[in-house]
C-alpha cells in the first residue's frame, strides 16, 4: 500500500477531511510495485544491499521495540484506509464460536483416540483439553476487550513481546490458515462422498502423471473454498446469518447423536475405564485439543464488534463453555455404545449406530460433519483474513493486503490471498505431512499468549522499576523452564514421579513469587482474567505439557518451518517493519503516532473504562 497522501502546507494539514478525500480517490484495486513494497529499503538494489548491511542493528532495534495499545487502535488501523463495519453482537460471536470450533474433529478424533490411547477415559481427555482451551480463552478475551483490533494474537504479542515474537506467531498463523483450510476443504469432499454412499476419493480425479500424494485432484474443495471466501468478502453480517443457520442444523444433529446414543448405551462398556493408564489419557488430550481449535478467530472480529467489552466475553466464554460440555457428553455416548476395542477409528459414530441397528444414522452423522466443516471454512475465511489484514498493516507482508474495501467494509485482498493459496494446495493435496506441525504451532502461540498476559499485568515501561523487572523476568523464566521440564519428564519417564517433586514446586514457587514479590503494573480496564498470575501460569504449563505429548517429529517440522520463516523475516520483514517504525515510508513515526494517540484516544478510553468497571486502574 502506498503511503497516505500528505501535503506540507499548514492549511492542508489542518483539513483532515480533504486529506481523507484525497486518499479515497485511489482505486482499491492497485497492483503497482510501491503498493507491495513502499519501504525505502526496497526502493532499489543498492538500497536493499545497504539495508542488509544494517541487519544486526535493525534486528536489535526490533527486538527491543514494542507497539502500544493506542498505536494498534490508531495508526495501524488507519493503514487499511477504510474502516471495517461494527455490525456484530454477542449473539453473532457466540454462533461464530460454534461455527469455528465444532467441525468434523469431534466425529473423527474421538473414535481414533478412544480406540488407540484413552479408551472410555476419552471423556477425561476432553475435560483436560477443554480446561486448557478455556485458560487460553481467558487470555484471548482480556486482550480482545482491551485491544479490539483485527490482528488477534499477532497484535497482542506485538504490544507485549515485540516484533520478532509477533512475527513468529504471524508466520505460523498464516501457515495454519492455508494448510488448515486446504485440509478441511478436502475432508469436505470426502464427507460429501460418504453422504451419497461413495468411497472417500470417488469425487476426486486421479492424475497418474503427477507425483504420488499430489495426484488426486479435488475441484470440489476448490469450489467450496471459493464460495465461503466470496461470502466472507461480501459481508461479515451476512456471513454471520449463514453461519447461524448452518450451526443450528449442526446442533440439531449433535442433539440427535447424544439422545439416540444414550438410548442405546450400555454402562458395562465403560470397563476397563482407563486401559492405557494416565499417559494414554494425556496423549489423547493433546490430539483432541484441536477439536477446540478455531476460537481464536473470534478475537479477530473485535474490530467489527459493536460493544467489545460486553460482547467478546459473552461470545467467547459462553460458546466455549457449552462446546466443552457437548464434547464431553458426545465422548461419553460413544464410549457407552461400544467397547473401546470395537470403536472404528475413522467412522466411529456411524459404525456405533450401525452396531445397534441404526445404519441409516451414518447419513445423519455425515450431514452433521459436512455442516460443521462448512461453518469452519466460513468462519475461518473471516478470521484468517482479519489476521492477515493486521499482519499486513505492520508491513511484515505487503501492505496492499491490509486494505479494507470501501463498499463492503471487508478485507477483500487478504481474504483472496488465503483463499487462493489454500485452493492451490487443496486441489492437489491436503499436505498431511504438516498436520502435526499445526498442532505444535497452535499450542506454542497459546503459550506465548499466556506469557504476554503476565507481561502485560506485571511490566509497564516507565512504571515498573528495574529491580522489579529483573525479578519478574527471572520468575517468569522459572515458570517456563519448570513447565518445559514437567513436559519433558512426562514424555521420557511417564512411570516415574521423583522429578515432579522438584519441578512442580519450582513452578509453584515461580508463580507465587510473581504474586508476592512483583507489584502489578496495571489492572484490566473493563474485563480481566481472574486469579492472575495463577491461571496464565497454569495455561503456560498445560500448553507446554500438551506440546510434549506430540512426539519429536512434530517438533522437528516446527523447527524447520520456523527457521525458514525467520530467513524471510531477516531478508524482508525486518527491513519493512524497521522502515515503518522509524517513519521512513512517508508517514509518521509509530512512536509519535502512539504518543499522540495516547493523549487523544487512550486517556479518555481509560476514564470511560474506569467508570464502567468502578475505577479499574
Amino acid at each position: 500500500m502506498a503511503a497516505p497522501v500528505e501535503t506540507s502546507s499548514p492549511e492542508h494539514n489542518e483539513d483532515a477531511g480533504k486529506a481523507a478525500a484525497t486518499e479515497t480517490t485511489r482505486s482499491y484495486w492497485r497492483w503497482h510495485r510501491d503498493d507491495f513494497f513502499p519501504e525505502p529499503s526496497f526502493a532499489s538494489w543498492g538500497a536493499y544491499r545497504r539495508a542488509l548491511g544494517e541487519t544486526p542493528a535493525r534486528l536489535r532495534d526490533r527486538l527491543a521495540g514494542r507497539s502500544t495499545d493506542a498505536a494498534e487502535l490508531g495508526a495501524m488501523r488507519r493503514r487499511s484506509e477504510n474502516e471495517m463495519r461494527r455490525c456484530l453482537t454477542w449473539w453473532d460471536l457466540t454462533w461464530f464460536g460454534f461455527g469455528s470450533v465444532i467441525g468434523a474433529g469431534i466425529f473423527v478424533l474421538t473414535g481414533q483416540e478412544a480406540h488407540d490411547h484413552a479408551g472410555p477415559a476419552i471423556v477425561l481427555s476432553y475435560v483436560a483439553s477443554g480446561l486448557s482451551a478455556m485458560l487460553s480463552v481467558f487470555c484471548y478475551t482480556e486482550f480482545a476487550v482491551e485491544i479490539p483490533v483485527a490482528g488477534g494474537s499477532f497484535a497482542y504479542l506485538r504490544v507485549e513481546l515485540g516484533d520478532v515474537a509477533a512475527f513468529i506467531a504471524a508466520a505460523n498463523l498464516i501457515l495454519e490458515s492455508i494448510i488448515g483450510t486446504a485440509a478441511v476443504a478436502r475432508s469436505w469432499t470426502s464427507y460429501l462422498a460418504s453422504l451419497i454412499n461413495k468411497p472417500a476419493s470417488a469425487l476426486r480425479f486421479h492424475a497418474p502423471s503427477l507425483a504420488e500424494g499430489y495426484n488426486d485432484l479435488d475441484p470440489i474443495a476448490v469450489v467450496v473454498i471459493a464460495v465461503t471466501a466470496t461470502l466472507a468478502m461480501l459481508t461479515a453480517k451476512g456471513t454471520s446469518r449463514v453461519n447461524w443457520v448452518a450451526s443450528a442444523v449442526h446442533v440439531v444433529v449433535i442433539a440427535f447423536v447424544i439422545v439416540a446414543g444414550f438410548i442405546h448405551a450400555d454402562p458395562s462398556n465403560l470397563r476397563p475405564f482407563m486401559p492405557h493408564g494416565v499417559q494414554g489419557v494425556f496423549r489423547a488430550a493433546a490430539i483432541v485439543y484441536f477439536a477446540y481449535g478455531g476460537f481464536d478467530s473470534i478475537a479477530t472480529m473485535a474490530e467489527e464488534t459493536k460493544n467489545p467489552s460486553r460482547d467478546i466475553p459473552l461470545g467467547l466464554l459462553g460458546s466455549m463453555s457449552v462446546i466443552t460440555a457437548i464434547y464431553c457428553v458426545m465422548a461419553l455416548v460413544l464410549s457407552m455404545m461400544q467397547p473401546y476395542t470395537a470403536i472404528d477409528r475413522s467412522a466411529a459414530y456411524s459404525v456405533a449406530f450401525a452396531s445397534v441397528g441404526m445404519r441409516w444414522a451414518q447419513y445423519v452423522v455425515a450431514l452433521g460433519a459436512l455442516k460443521g466443516m462448512t461453518t469452519v471454512l466460513l468462519v475461518g475465511a473471516l478470521g484468517q483474513a482479519r489476521y492477515t489484514t493486521h499482519i499486513a498493516r505492520s508491513h511484515i507482508i505487503p501492505p496492499v493486503f491490509a486494505l479494507v474495501h470501501p463498499r463492503t467494509g471487508t478485507p477483500v485482498h487478504a481474504t483472496a490471498l488465503i483463499a487462493i493459496s489454500s485452493a492451490c494446495i487443496a486441489f492437489f493435496s491436503s499436505l498431511d505431512v504438516l498436520s502435526s506441525l499445526l498442532s505444535v504451532s497452535t499450542l506454542f502461540i497459546f503459550m506465548m499468549m499466556a506469557t504476554a498476559l503476565l507481561v502485560r499485568r506485571y511490566y509497564l515501561r516507565g512504571v515498573t522499576t528495574r529491580t522489579h523487572a529483573l525479578r519478574f523476568t527471572a520468575l517468569l523464566l522459572v515458570i517456563i523452564a519448570s513447565s518445559i521440564g514437567i513436559a519433558a519428564y512426562w514424555g521420557t519417564s511417564p512411570e516415574q514421579w521423583q522429578g515432579y517433586m522438584v519441578l512442580v514446586p519450582a513452578w509453584v514457587a515461580g508463580t507465587l513469587g510473581i504474586q508476592l514479590l512483583v507489584p502489578a503494573a496495571r489492572a484490566p480496564k473493563v474485563w480481566g482474567v481472574p486469579l492472575v498470575p495463577w491461571l496464565p501460569s497454569l495455561s503456560i504449563a498445560t500448553n507446554l505439557f500438551l506440546m510434549g505429548s506430540l512426539g519429536k517429529v512434530a517438533f522437528i517440522r516446527f523447527g524447520v518451518c520456523t527457521a525458514i520463516m525467520l530467513v524471510y523475516y531477516v531478508l524482508v520483514g525486518l527491513h519493512a517493519t524497521y522502515d515503518v517504525a522509524h517513519g521512513a515510508c512517508g508517514g509518521e513515526d509509530d512512536d509519535e503516532v502512539a504518543a499522540d494517540d495516547d493523549k487523544k484516544v487512550a486517556a479518555p478510553d481509560v476514564e470511560k473504562a474506569d467508570d464502567a468497571a468502578g475505577g479499574g486502574r
